[in-house]
């Protein structure tokens, strides 16, 4: 019998698939919430089953705003991901976050505005804390990863810091980029909101693998933040989140470590199940329980 995927990994620009994976076989899904970005590959990674879906769609189609976060993560929670690695590219907007470093957020400020960013919603209330929105267990693991990864080790390593999320298209103007700094923010990118969100809704570990490609506009001394210079140097972070990515992976696959997430709707729920309208209960009904993991 084919197993469910253990392991989620959402590729953010750069990374449009996972070379680990061995058994790769494509899958398309559909959801309550619409598509998904693209087909999902599934696969292991070792003895780890995952599921690896390309956020802005294989050939970089989707801008932020158009990546249908719902679908995404409820398409992860339909196929019985309980970890989500999120691998993103993020500009630094502090002096001792340089290019190339890797950060492992654990704080989220949202500054986006055209999203849809709850599940909830249409006859069911629920408020998910988002006091701890990433998840501590997959951090470590990251952490871990990156320390055993060459390569990845020569990299300064950030384990903690405040992921400030805009709308995007566009980069920053240096006003809001100084602003962004006076909030407390320490990377700035345009994805991992709502994602974080909606993976603590769906009950699912989430923990973003944040690689830094520059500076914003904010630094007097250095580039400008552009397409061209963000894509120079993801591309050279692209082969390491390959290798820290797989390892975490199958790290995960052994630990198992248990998750303040796996329960995030034990006190969330306001709307008792038989006052639910039938159709939203049935959308819901993936995420509502979190059964162990089976094969």
């Amino acid at each position: 019998m084919t197993q469910r995927p253990l392991a989620g990994v959402i590729g953010g620009s750069g990374l449009y698939d996972m070379e680990a994976l061995e058994d790769a076989r494509e899958v398309t899904m559909d959801t309550p919430f619409g598509p998904p970005s693209d087909a999902f590959v599934l696969g292991r990674i070792g003895d780890t089953p995952v599921a690896f879906l390309a956020r802005h769609g294989r050939g970089h189609r989707l801008l932020p705003s158009e990546v249908n976060y719902r679908a995404n993560i409820h398409a992860m929670k339909q196929l019985g991901v309980r970890y989500l690695i999120s691998v993103s590219a993020v500009g630094s907007l502090a002096p001792d976050r340089a290019p190339l470093d890797l950060v492992l957020p654990d704080q989220f400020i949202d500054l986006t505005k055209r999203r849809e960013t709850s599940f909830f919603g249409d006859g069911v209330v629920a408020h998910v804390s988002m006091a701890q929105p990433v998840c501590h267990a997959v951090r470590e693991v990251l952490a871990s990863a990156i320390a055993a990864t060459p390569g990845a080790q020569e990299r300064q390593l950030h384990r903690q810091g405040t992921y400030v999320c805009i709308e995007g298209p566009h980069f920053s103007s240096l006003a809001e980029s100084r602003w962004y700094q006076a909030m407390g923010g320490h990377i700035i990118g345009m994805t991992n909101m709502p994602e974080a969100k909606l993976a603590l809704e769906a009950q699912i570990a989430y923990a973003s693998l944040a690689m830094i490609t520059d500076y914003d506009c904010w630094h007097p001394h250095e580039e400008n933040v552009s397409a061209d210079l963000a894509l120079r140097n993801l591309l050279s972070n692209a082969a390491l989140a390959q290798q820290v990515v797989a390892r975490a992976v199958a790290m995960l696959g052994s630990e198992r470590p248990a998750s303040h997430a796996f329960d995030a709707l034990r006190t969330a729920l306001v709307t008792p199940r038989e006052r639910m309208p039938a159709h939203r209960l049935a959308a819901l009904e993936p995420l509502l329980s979190d059964k162990e993991h089976a094969s």
